[in-house]
């Protein structure tokens, strides 16, 4: 190694030594000013020499050229939302069912953090360095963000291997997907704000907006401007130690130089849960960040495992919400909403009040029922409360601040829309309009069908679907593959290039599969996920039509209302019409990849080094033959696959008695 070379490595390995002081320890051992030399040293001498450059020096944060449109990434684990506990009774439910599934005489150990109000990103590690970054999305595919990610500097680019607080030093793994929350700190919000309203931009409404903008910057030198940091708190898929618990999970993510909140902590049962919450409860305007809430997890895998998860959640950890943000203002109106389903939905329209950093105006009423029950009135005085991103609503009335001329509000038996009948279904809350071809319903039946996660169908935004609308050109989204150029081209502010754009990604949709379709037709209480388990359960689109309510309801995840709404759907002749037309459009959806099920019901659980499959390709294969992986071993494990390197896993394999086999013959099995 050159002179230079040393160098730069010894720079390169001081920066990141101070990184992890800062943002993991936080502990800083030297000033910014005396930080920003070290940088300035290693930036010149790699402007001396570019050919020694590489992608995880902390000089290249930034430098990706703008780009067009984020790309997606599919989580290897799905990225799970969490049940809330709104109240300590329902935490306390939560407990309870988690020890009787268990059936736990002592008490379970708990991990308790507080819940960041920021937006949850997974970060993919290969061999130390930082490869690639991901927003949730739906939990099951993201949008690609890691040159932004790149920007966040309480991210590290290049694990490193520090002790834990216990003396371990585990060695860095091959490869490590961790999921945490990038947000954005009160006084560098506040900075950010006063910085905009001096350049006439407009401000963001609160920290975690600003922080959820930064991130979907395409230019990432922009999110380098802004002030985010980062927390870890969960690992989706590793390949290297075997772990036993989150608790020690957090030490290693720690020892690897990734920063984990200080406030975390071990609760042992529910008294100390509680406990933990309101304490936080009480002090969450004493930290620098928003929280809303605390997350409880169970701390054991073992535990975890045999808990399992339902479709959206796990079943070992809950989100215990604090008390919504509350405000009092006047109702000066109310007004009859209609969305994409038809439902007629009461907004009250209140004088504008400022709750928690937003300005609110509207609240939602819910429907008559609730505003039957709450006795709301027009010019009435009410308590509004928001928590996180729900939809602010009306709690109460002020009975005393009711004035006279405060006027009772029934919801039309018209559409204010398109002025067509509506109905209230027996036994149902939410009143809908009848009417299929209402332009309420049109436009955002197609705004969901053109969706990136529908069929994804480019430069077709809102209001140039509403103007569609508007014009007379479609009245479904099937008219979408019967436009010509031409009418697009002599709308208001269309040019002939953004028309013949967006005929170009219309003519690109028209090859698309079974499952993105069937979640592009907006049926109730379908899914993205949802779609993806029908379209490889049925195969076709005819077979789900003409499935009956009883043979849905084998589908593991489909309930007796899911199969419900999709009956209704496929039984409307005005659905299945729009469907044919658009088919006869040029419509071709792909089936999903056979499968096949020798594997039904079984369970494998990896551990150590495979030298001829990855880890990834052995989970794979499993899930192409009907079987599923697990992360760790439990009696409902079938077999585990024992590589080179194995630890924990095996020898709890041993203690259950699980049948262990070798790489060769998980080979022959398989084959």
């Amino acid at each position: 190694m050159s002179t230079i070379q040393k160098q730069i490595a010894t720079l390169r390995d001081e920066i990141d030594r101070h990184n992890y002081c800062y943002y993991v320890l936080d502990d800083p051992q030297i000033s910014d000013t005396e930080y920003d030399v070290l940088m300035r040293q290693l930036q010149q001498l790699e402007k001396a020499n570019p050919q020694l450059v590489t992608a995880d020096s902390p000089t290249q944060r930034v430098g990706a050229p703008p780009l067009e449109k984020f790309g997606t990434v599919s989580h290897r684990v799905p990225m799970l939302s969490l049940e809330n506990a709104m109240n300590e009774e329902e935490f306390l439910a939560f407990h309870e069912r988690t020890k009787k599934t268990l059936e736990a005489a002592d008490e379970i150990i708990y991990v308790a953090e507080p819940k960041l109000d920021g937006l949850a990103v997974e970060l993919v590690y290969e061999d130390g360095l930082f490869s690639k970054g991901s927003t949730r999305g739906d939990g099951f595919t993201g949008e690609d963000i890691t040159q932004n990610l790149r920007t966040v500097r309480s991210i590290p680019l290049r694990l490193g291997q520090h002790q834990t607080d216990t003396g371990q030093s585990v060695p860095v793994p091959s490869i490590l997907e961790v999921r945490g929350e990038v947000f954005m700190e009160k006084k560098g919000f506040r900075h950010l704000n006063a910085a905009r309203l001096k350049e006439d931009q407009a401000p963001f409404a609160n920290p975690r907006n600003a922080a959820a903008g930064s991130l979907r910057q395409l230019d990432s030198s922009i999110t380098a401007k802004r002030p985010l940091k980062f927390f870890c708190y969960e690992v989706g898929h590793l390949e290297g130690p075997d772990l036993a618990s989150h608790w020690d999970t957090l030490k290693v993510l720690r020892s690897w130089g990734l920063p984990v909140n200080p406030n975390i902590a071990l609760c042992s049962g529910s008294e100390e849960s509680v406990s933990y919450y309101r304490r936080w409860e009480e002090k969450r305007d004493t930290l620098p960040y928003e929280i809303d809430g605390i997350v409880i997890k169970v701390n054991d895998f073992t535990q975890r495992t045999n808990l399992g998860v339902r479709s959206r959640s796990p079943r070992w950890a809950v989100a215990g919400k604090f008390k919504a943000q509350q405000a009092t203002t006047v109702v000066e109106n109310i007004e009859a909403s209609v969305g994409r389903t038809g439902a007629v939905t009461p907004v009250a329209i209140l004088a504008p009040v400022n709750v928690g950093g937003v300005t609110v105006s509207r609240a939602t009423l819910h429907n008559q029922d609730e505003i039957d029950r709450k006795d709301v009135r027009i010019g009435d005085t009410v308590l509004i409360q928001r928590a996180g991103d729900v939809i602010p609503e009306v709690v109460k009335i002020i009975p005393e601040k009711r004035s006279a001329d405060a006027r009772k509000y029934t919801l039309p038996g018209k559409c204010p829309v398109c002025d067509g009948t509506v109905h209230r279904p027996q036994g149902e809350a939410v009143a809908r309009c009848q009417n299929v071809t209402c332009p309420a319903q049109v436009k955002g039946r197609i705004k969901h069908f053109v969706s990136k996660r529908a069929m994804d169908i480019d430069g077709l935004g809102a209001k140039l679907i509403d103007q569609m609308v508007d014009a007379g050109l479609i009245a479904s989204f099937a008219d979408l593959y019967y436009l010509q150029q031409e009418e697009l081209a002599n709308l208001e502010r269309m040019a002939q290039k953004s028309a013949e754009n967006i005929m170009y990604a219309i003519d690109a949709s028209r090859e698309t599969t079974s499952a993105r379709f069937l979640y592009g037709l907006g049926i109730r209480n379908v899914g993205e996920h949802l779609a993806n388990v029908l379209a490889r359960q049925f195969r076709t689109v005819d077979t789900l039509t003409a499935a009956t309510a009883e043979e849905l309801e084998t589908v593991e995840e489909v309930g007796p209302i899911v199969a419900d709404s999709i009956v209704t759907f496929f039984a409307s002749e005005d659905n299945c019409r729009v469907i044919d037309r658009c088919r006869a459009g040029g419509i071709v959806l792909q089936e999903p990849e056979a499968t096949e099920d020798r594997l039904a019901g079984q369970t494998f659980v990896f551990t150590g080094s495979m030298e001829r499959l990855s880890r990834q390709e052995a989970q794979e294969t499993v899930s192409k033959l009907g079987g599923k992986s697990a992360g760790s071993v439990s009696k409902k494990t079938s077999f585990v696959v024992s590589g080179t390197g194995t630890g924990n896993k095996l020898k709890k394999a041993r203690e259950l008695g699980v049948a262990v086999l070798t790489e060769e013959e998980f080979l022959e099995l398989i084959e």
